[in-house]
């Protein structure tokens, strides 16, 4: 899948892989294409860029770490990024809940 169909969620995937942990950028990016069984194969150029508007944001923040004499940037989420998070993935379901009632056929909102 590219870069370009995701567009808008880019944020989210993010910030949900980031909250099972603090990672570095490429960790993020083996994050994202092992929780998805390689559909989310993006480049540094596609991730970086969100992981620096995420921080600047206030949603992460970063610790140096070294490992194998390189410095590295460690990323965790600020209480502002997981709150964030927790709004984006409540209007995830409601979106994934609306989508499978126009194709799928069930009435909306979905009933427990």
């Amino acid at each position: 899948m590219n870069a370009e169909s995701l567009k808008g969620h880019m944020d989210m995937l993010v910030l949900s892989v980031v909250a099972r942990g603090p990672l570095h950028g490429y960790g993020v990016i083996d994050a994202l294409r092992e929780r998805s069984d390689g559909s989310f194969d993006l480049a540094e150029g596609t991730v970086y860029p969100v992981l620096h508007r995420l921080e600047r944001a206030g949603l992460l923040t970063h610790a140096w770490s070294e490992s194998t004499g390189r410095r590295r940037k460690l990323y965790r989420l600020t209480p502002a990024g997981t709150a964030r998070l927790r709004e984006q993935q409540s209007r995830w379901r409601e979106f994934v809940d609306a989508v499978e009632s126009v194709i799928g056929g069930r009435a909306w909102p979905a009933m427990a």
